[in-house]
């Protein structure tokens, strides 16, 4: 048996699969933590000012309940929990081990950073973005301050911080200086995608198919794409291309849902997968002539990845993260550029030059993997 060193938080997963929503990409990266570290790790759980440490038994229990899922999930979980709050917890001292939090969980809390300290572990946080807090007109209201908190929480108790890339490790500096607060030492390491499934037949399209792929929310700009599909269904009729949505609904959207559910010149060329698994989304992936990314902003760009390690083409918003993990294989355009955005996707319908060179320079592409990533981590982990 493995000896355990590290204290793993599970919490984002537990509330995430109590909820039956599907796993976004923070929740995979969560669960590729959970595959690569559970032997080594015991569970923790938090509630507002409730925090437990399971015992090793307990702890993968509790690992294996959410890797199951499914029915029953919820009274198995409750009966593990009550049965945990009961035990000991884990046997000896966990004093000096390093603490995993992968999700940004619990980190507005203000109790956090004190408990963490008290236990004597060595935080260690892996940080997704500053998104709330550099374009909180794309989040919830009163995100910002939330994720400020967490921020500084990050900044004053981290023994290290994982960037899932360059340009998240540099917002997350820029604030550390804003704020007066000290820089832990990072690591950046790229993300990948989740372990490739085989591909679900979809019907074979009868005429062009784009794919778009992330949850409906404002900053992922699906407005500009609807209202172009809305201008070519108006020019071109049955002749027009076929746009796919996958992915759940989020928040400051409303425009988008209401044209997705009113909107009668989307019907017939726009579909929306809500509930969509990873087999159906790579055969829908498959079958397009290009990904289509519109964002404003973004952390990572998994859907960049997954399509270039497809061979399937990428038009994407010209954003340095997306350069940094994709170099100059994509069409990079301005997420303003409507008529941009229009004249690629009519190009792309067909065998347009620049659809061409990247499908010529996609075997250059290195797309990353878990096993890259982890080798980086668990070195730098060591060292701290």
């Amino acid at each position: 048996m493995q000896q355990r060193d590290l204290l793993l938080d599970v919490t984002r997963l537990v509330w995430r699969v109590w909820s039956g929503r599907l796993p976004t990409g923070i929740d995979r990266v969560c669960l590729a933590y959970l595959d690569h570290y559970a032997p080594r790790s015991l569970a923790v759980i938090q509630r507002k000012e409730l925090r437990l440490v399971l015992s090793v038994r307990h702890s993968d229990q509790l690992f294996a309940l959410l890797r199951a899922g499914g029915p029953g999930f919820r009274r198995r979980l409750t009966a593990l929990l009550a049965a945990a709050a009961l035990s000991r917890g884990p046997r000896g001292s966990t004093r000096g081990w390093t603490y995993l939090n992968i999700g940004h969980t619990g980190l507005d809390s203000p109790g956090l950073a004190g408990w963490l300290a008290e236990q004597h572990w060595k935080p260690v946080y892996l940080v997704h973005d500053l998104i709330p807090i550099s374009h909180p007109e794309f989040c919830r209201p009163g995100e910002a301050r939330r994720h400020r908190q967490r921020m500084r929480t990050v900044l004053d108790s981290a023994a290290g911080v994982i960037a899932n890339s360059a340009q998240t490790r540099d917002a997350l500096a820029g604030f550390a200086m804003r704020e007066h607060r000290p820089t832990p030492p990072f690591e950046v390491a790229w993300l990948a995608s989740p372990d490739l499934v085989e591909p679900a037949n979809v019907p074979p399209p009868s005429r062009p198919t784009f794919v778009m792929i992330g949850t409906i929310e404002g900053r992922k700009n699906h407005l500009l794409l609807l209202h172009i599909w809305e201008k070519l269904a108006r020019e071109l009729g049955p002749a027009t291309p076929k746009l796919v949505l996958i992915g759940q609904r989020g928040w400051e959207a409303d425009e988008v849902f209401a044209l997705l559910d009113r909107s009668p010149r989307l019907k017939g060329y726009v579909r929306e997968l809500g509930r969509c698994d990873d087999a159906t989304m790579l055969g829908w992936l498959d079958q397009a002539r290009a990904l289509l990314i519109p964002s404003f902003i973004e952390g990572f760009g998994i859907p960049v990845i997954e399509a270039l390690q497809r061979g399937v083409p990428v038009i994407a918003s010209d954003l340095p993260v997306f350069r940094e993990i994709a170099g100059e294989i994509p069409l990079y355009l301005d997420p303003l550029d409507g008529q941009g955005w229009e004249a690629a996707i009519r190009a792309y319908c067909g065998d347009a030059p620049d659809r061409e060179r990247q499908l010529a320079a996609m075997p250059s592409f290195h797309a990353p993997s878990w096993d890259d990533h982890f080798a980086k981590v668990d070195g730098w982990l060591a060292s701290l």
